[in-house]
């Protein structure tokens, strides 16, 4: 009986988390998430409508006009679903060019929380029509980012990353441009506005093709002696069954070996 009502309970806790009755993972963020500095200084200056800068570290620094009072930020988790895009180091600089931080932005009237879906930015009133700013984590050599805001988008690769090699680069959606910066990194921008749900760059360090080659070299190298010595096998063995006799080819038309 105690392990049914255990069992029973067990059920119903998984029931509440996975519903969000406990409430795990949601509310405000903390100040100290909030007001931490980015690595380096945000864009403000971009003429595009959303940009990204991907760090060394995966992380990256998204710039990006708000045009409304709230704006939700998530990543889809591939079953029709979505997560909280956990953010930090969040400012935003008003139509008027003031900066504030996350605390900051609070404390006039707006908030950062976490829900179970996604992370909700509430503007202070008035304040729409600005850029917010905000670092997040990525994956390596792989940046995916829904479209929150309808509009353009460039997105600039660390330093050393490529997109040009097929398998290895590749962008979506088409359309895009590219060029590099004064450090040398790929810019990849939208001039137009993008219309897919998502944008997604894989890249890969150049070093990644000499390692590739390498491999495949290796895998040819030890293709080509396994092939060489199979061959030399089979000869063999011909030679063998000759030796015994066991291959003399009789024609139908000649008498048989000793019959002359």
């Amino acid at each position: 009986m105690n392990r049914r009502l255990l069992l029973a309970a067990g059920c119903l806790a998984l029931l509440a988390l996975t519903s969000g009755c406990l409430g795990f993972g949601t509310g405000p963020v903390s100040e100290d998430t909030l007001d931490s500095d980015p690595a380096e200084p945000y864009n403000w200056e971009t003429n595009r409508t959303v940009h990204v800068t991907v760090q060394e570290n995966t992380q990256f620094r998204a710039v990006m006009e708000v045009n409304q009072s709230t704006i939700d930020l998530f990543r889809r988790d591939g079953f029709g679903g979505s997560n909280p895009l956990s953010i930090q180091a969040v400012r935003y600089r008003y139509p008027n060019g003031t900066i504030v931080t996350g605390s900051e932005l609070r404390e006039r009237g707006g908030e950062v929380r976490e829900t179970r879906d996604e992370t909700v930015v509430d503007l202070p009133p008035g304040a729409a029509g600005g850029r917010l700013a905000f670092t997040s984590g990525g994956t390596p050599k792989r940046f995916t980012l829904p479209t929150y805001v309808d509009g353009t988008y460039e997105i600039v690769l660390p330093e050393n990353r490529e997109i040009d090699f097929p398998v290895f680069g590749q962008v979506s959606p088409g359309n895009y441009e590219t060029a590099r910066d004064d450090r040398g990194r790929v810019q990849i921008a939208w001039a137009e506005s993008v219309t897919a749900d998502t944008v997604s760059v894989r890249y890969y360090l150049q070093r990644d093709l000499y390692i590739f080659a390498g491999i495949l070299g290796v895998i040819l190298v030890v293709g080509a002696g396994g092939l060489l010595y199979r061959r030399r096998q089979i000869e063999r063995l011909h030679q063998q069954r000759t030796d015994m006799g066991l291959d003399v080819d009789t024609d139908d038309d000649d008498e048989p070996p000793g019959f002359g």
